[in-house]
């Protein structure tokens, strides 16, 4: 069955139980909010384009060394969303894990570590993290 944006996403996945589906759900897969089903809903396909183009010239303009992002993939807030240690030795995640974000995982050049992007309307984050998402750390977390 053919999602909001056009992909067969529900064929093949392993979460379609639990996802509910995008139409069937009003984009709400989860029962949380998908980024790119919203963004078609409100401005069509063109729109959604629009929208993702921005968000990849926002990250970049951060100037944060090594980070280059070129394309934007959807991810499962469930995958994402890392907890992270604050400086007061709390710990807390910054993501809503029933949510579909658009992001993107960046190799950090002679490093075993990685650059995790996350987007949606609303936030943007970027952490540096290892092996599995091991040890992540926040760059950047900001409201759009």
């Amino acid at each position: 069955m053919k999602s909001i944006c056009g992909q067969d996403c529900c064929g093949a996945c392993s979460h379609r139980k639990r996802c509910g589906g995008c139409r069937e759900t009003g984009g709400h897969p989860f029962g949380g909010n998908c980024v790119e089903a919203k963004s078609i809903m409100k401005g069509g396909f063109e729109g959604y384009s629009q929208f993702k183009q921005t968000l990849i010239e926002e990250i970049n303009a951060l100037k944060i060394p090594n980070l280059k992002v070129d394309g934007l993939n959807l991810l499962n807030g469930f995958f994402v969303n890392l907890p992270y240690t604050l400086p007061n030795g709390q710990t807390v995640k910054l993501l809503n894990d029933a949510d579909v974000y658009l992001g993107n995982q960046i190799e950090v050049p002679n490093r075993e570590r990685c650059y995790g992007v996350v987007a949606d309307e609303r936030y943007l984050l970027v952490c540096e993290y290892g092996c599995n998402g091991s040890d992540p750390e926040i760059v950047c977390y900001k409201r759009r």
